[in-house]
């Protein structure tokens, strides 16, 4: 006859249920606390240990986290402490993440911690306004193509892997002119380019020249005395004519422009964010009014200088911003200027209000003094003289005449002066903080290891009969 044996199955928890002390193995590294210091924050993580959960190791009699020891650290001083300090040994997102894996709310760190927690805040903004300027980016990929043109879902991708000869010739065409540093054709194409750009701004500024004017002379009959008349050669200045190789000069300049811009146009991925670019129009603007105004004085005959008209051609100087595409640092600059609009005007307002305070105040020491060769004979007069002080340009034509006024115009310069270099630290330091993490993007690898997640494996209880016994 077989023999029956009971054999009664228990819970595995540790000797000492009740014991007032837990320990915690973080990332390798033992700590060990009160279980009451865990209950005094609430809904976190550790004030929930319990011996069912995943963590806990009941043969060490011990609670495992695979997580980074020296934030830890901190995050149990604050449990003892109430003060939430930030270790200074740790990146800023890493700590987001062990505060959030511990349920602690990030606002809980101290004033004294706070400007050093949040500066990698600033630090992930310029990261992203790098990647959107594509500084980095001296060749896209294939893929990196399809995705900016949005053919993911190209019918010749998808079954033959290769896209359609005429989007690859798409592709290549837009590489060429959005790319300069892509290929030794697309760096050719931007000398070219440069090239055409600087000519055309070179030839603008020699044709007002006037040793490039050609001169032209009337005959007007000039009265001497009462019967005599003589014919005089009298310069006409109404009339403004260039020798016509500027002329040329122009055409040719302007051709390679609108050949330029109509085939990136054609080839542009997006072409809502190809016209709302500044830039574009400039280019765009500027070969129209040349067009324009060739053809209103070579077309339509128009006779006269007008001023307006050139006044209005000088947007073609503007094609210089399109050299900053050639260069990243150029790039930079503009971004930091646009980053330092805020400070920029806060100092225009406070630029203008010492200038209308300083001009008002002029004027009226000088008017109180009564002195007799007074030039500040309004107050028009005492903002202007306040701008060339507090500018630090001293134009010198309108200056104080009393003592008083020559005290006071001394204390607005002075002001002056600290109002316009004080800021000036911001915005080189927004332009540093760009630059430097621009170098530091250009020597990291271009492509890095990914590492996966880790699961964390749940805890798997023993089938236990109802009645806790089992037959054999």
């Amino acid at each position: 006859m077989l023999s029956t044996q009971l054999i009664k199955f228990t819970e595995s928890y540790p000797v000492n249920m009740n014991d007032s002390r837990v320990i915690l193995n973080v990332g390798g590294t033992r700590f060990e606390t009160q279980r009451a210091t865990l209950k005094k924050l609430p809904a976190t993580r550790l004030s929930k240990l319990t011996p069912q959960l995943s963590f806990y190791d009941p043969v060490l009699n011990e609670y495992f986290f695979d997580r980074h020891p020296g934030a830890f650290s901190q995050i149990l001083n604050y449990y003892r402490t109430g003060r939430l300090h930030y270790p200074t040994n740790v990146c800023g997102p890493l700590f987001e993440d062990e505060l959030s894996f511990w349920g602690i709310q990030r606002e809980e760190v101290e004033p004294c911690c706070w400007m050093t927690y949040t500066k990698h805040r600033s630090t992930q903004e310029t990261l992203q306004v790098l990647d959107s300027l594509e500084l980095d980016t001296v060749r896209s990929t294939t893929d990196d193509i399809v995705k900016k043109f949005g053919w993911e879902d190209d019918f010749d991708l998808i079954t033959s892997g290769h896209l359609s000869n005429r989007k690859r010739l798409k592709g290549i065409i837009w590489q060429l002119f959005e790319e300069p540093r892509s290929s030794l054709v697309s760096k050719i194409i931007a000398v070219i380019s440069m090239f055409f750009i600087i000519l055309s701004i070179v030839s603008f500024v020699l044709r007002t020249l006037p040793a490039f004017e050609i001169a032209e002379f009337t005959l007007v009959n000039v009265t001497i005395g009462y019967n005599r008349t003589e014919q005089a050669i009298m310069s006409n200045t109404q009339q403004r004519k260039i020798i016509s190789s500027f002329d040329t000069i122009e055409w040719i300049c302007n051709s390679w422009f609108i050949f330029e811009i109509t085939l990136r146009f054609l080839v542009t991925p997006s072409k809502r964010s190809f016209c709302s670019s500044i830039l574009n129009w400039i280019d765009f603007l500027g070969t129209f009014w040349f067009i324009f105004t060739y053809i209103l004085y070579e077309t339509f005959y128009f006779h006269g200088y007008n001023a307006a008209l050139d006044l209005v051609s000088t947007i073609r100087v503007a094609r210089m911003f399109k050299l900053c595409n050639l260069h990243p640092r150029l790039k930079v600059i503009i971004t930091s200027m646009s980053y330092s609009s805020g400070v920029l005007s806060l100092l225009i307002f406070f630029f203008f209000l010492a200038v209308m305070v300083a001009g008002a105040s002029l004027y009226y020491i000088e008017r109180l003094s009564n002195t007799k060769d007074n030039q500040l004979i309004s107050i028009v007069e005492g903002v202007s003289l306040a701008i060339s002080t507090i500018s630090t340009l001293g134009a010198g034509e309108v200056v104080p005449k009393s003592l008083s006024g020559m005290i006071f115009g001394a204390i607005t310069t002075v002001v002056g002066v600290l109002i316009i270099d004080l800021p000036m630290p911001i915005i080189v330091e927004t332009f540093a903080n760009f630059n430097s993490h621009l170098q530091t993007r250009q020597q990291l690898p271009k492509q890095r290891r990914r590492v996966t997640p880790a699961v964390i494996p749940r805890k798997i209880k023993p089938l236990i009969p109802p009645n806790r016994y089992a037959r054999y």
